[in-house]
This record gives C-alpha cells, structure tokens and sequence, in this order.
C-alpha cells in the first residue's frame, strides 16, 4: 500500500513538472495554476468529479470527452485543456489531486513562498484573510500563500498548517481539551 502511494507521488511529480516546464515555457503559469486551483477546488466539492476522475470503468475515450467537456465548460486555459486530456488518454486522471498539489508547491518554491493550510469554521473574508497573510508573513518571513478551505464541525477558531507547524485554536479542540480535564478531576 505505501509503495502505490508513493508510485502515485512519483506519477504526479512527473506529471507536474512537465506541466510546470510547459506553462513556463509559455508563459502561462499564473493561468495554469489559476486553472488548477479551480480543479482542485471541484475535487474538494464534488464527489461525482471525484468519482469520474478514479473511475477504472469508463473508456479512455469517455473520460477524455468528458473531462474536456467539464474544461471548456469551466473555461480553462488550452494548456490545462490538452493536458487534462492527456492525462484521461493515458489513464493517468485518478493522479490529478497529486498533480495539482505538486504543480502548486513547485510554483510557490520558485517563487519563495510558503503555503500555509488554513481550517476554518466560516469562509474567511478578504479583510480576514489579508490579516492573516500578514501575521503569517510577519512569523514565517517569507510570502505566504493561503490554501483556505471551511469546516464547520470547527465551530470557530482556525487550524493554520506551514510545514511541519501547525496551530490549532478551533473551539473544537478547546472544548475537547476541556472535556478531557473535567474527567480528570471527577
């Protein structure tokens, strides 16, 4: 199992360098890595796309019409488009999450930015957010690029992941932490 998890890694990593090669060649990495986020985006939200882009039983045909209909629709960048076709006729469309993500942290180390992983209860505003960055600019002193995603079992709070750090001040967790203590003193 850890062996086709890391055969997968390698996959995509592969994959994403060519991409990134290609983009930069062309001069479109910010609108591939626009694209991209979109995708990512439609991973995290849609389990039927999930579940077209893992399928082992549709035809490579079927998957690459599909996937370009859902590029077109979507209106991604021709690069992104013969890409995501490339990757339905090879078979290769179940890598994508892992493709997307190394495409993106390949992109923020060229440009020395950290990416910071953000959990909060909400969708964080602009004001929000842009505070954010800046604190997290200030404590990690480099650009920070924000992946945010919601969670509402959070109840409030956020969960910030840079690297190996993270800091979790969800009132999810504080109220766990509170409940553990209560039984300690019962």
């Amino acid at each position: 199992m850890s062996s086709e998890i890391a055969g997968t890694k390698g996959l995509a990593d592969r994959y994403a360098s060519a991409l990134y090669e290609l983009a930069e060649d062309r001069k479109l990495l910010d609108q591939v890595a626009g694209d991209l986020r979109s995708l990512q985006t439609m991973l995290g939200e849609s389990v039927d796309f999930r579940r077209f882009v893992a399928s082992p039983v549709m035809s490579r045909e079927d998957q690459k019409k599909g996937v370009l209909a859902l590029a077109d629709k979507a209106g991604l960048n021709e690069l992104t488009r013969n890409f995501l076709g490339l990757l339905a006729v090879n078979r290769r469309l179940f890598a994508l999450k892992g493709i997307v993500g190394a495409f993106l942290s390949r992109l923020a180390t060229a440009r020395g930015e950290v990416t910071a992983e953000v959990v909060s209860a909400q969708a964080l505003t602009e004001a929000q957010a842009a505070a954010l960055v800046a604190a997290l600019k200030q404590a990690v002193g480099k650009e920070v690029a924000v992946d945010a995603k919601v969670d509402p079992s959070l109840l409030g709070g956020l969960v910030v992941k840079v690297g190996s750090r993270m800091v979790d001040s969800s009132i999810r967790t504080k109220l766990q932490r509170l409940q553990l203590a209560m039984k300690g003193v019962g």
